[in-house]
């Protein structure tokens, strides 16, 4: 396995015929959008609001293609209405990677709230969530999940850890108080 865990699912992405990829911008996902933009076998779909990925990926499963979802997990929140009634409702398999804030080393208080509440708030909805900390447990969690997501019918997401994408640093107005600004 490559040492890079975005390297590795553009791999599965090709091995699991994912032919659309629709994400809001993250620095945690950039290279791994890179590369999918950079697919001529992918269609990539930048995302406005978060919801739009879910409307996105069932659209793909109705016209005979597999879609991977791509967020932030301070965006799961917005999700929520159209995960519940979509995915329940409709029937249709729902593949997702979160990239977590609010999670190891976190320094943004803004982020804390969602960072604790995603994995509960997805499950309550019927959401699989797989934790990944290391470049090896996100290319397995990538590879378990699209298998349960597109095989099993299952609506999964893959939350990869801020241990493996690093914490960003954050200089609110309590570090600067803090710090005699």
């Amino acid at each position: 396995m490559s040492g890079d865990w975005s390297a590795r699912a553009h791999e599965l992405f090709k091995e699991h015929e994912i032919k659309q990829v629709a994400y809001v911008p993250d620095a945690g996902l950039s290279k791994l959008i890179k590369s999918s933009l950079a697919d001529n076998d992918i269609r990539t779909v930048p995302l406005t609001t978060e919801e739009e990925g879910i409307a996105v990926s069932a659209g793909a499963w109705l016209g005979g293609q597999k879609c991977a979802v791509m967020m932030q997990s301070s965006g799961v929140g917005n999700t929520i209405n159209m995960i519940a009634s979509l995915t329940t409702t409709c029937a249709f398999p729902l593949f997702m990677i979160v990239t977590m804030r609010g999670d190891y080393g976190e320094s943004n208080p803004w982020q804390m709230p969602m960072g604790k509440a995603v994995q509960p708030v997805l499950e309550a909805v019927g959401v699989r969530c797989i934790k990944a900390e290391t470049d090896e447990e996100a290319a397995e969690a990538i590879k378990a999940g699209l298998l349960m997501s597109f095989h099993g019918g299952e609506a999964v997401a893959v939350l990869i850890g801020q241990k493996l994408i690093g914490a960003k640093p954050f200089a609110g107005a309590h570090a600067r108080a803090k710090a005699g600004d």
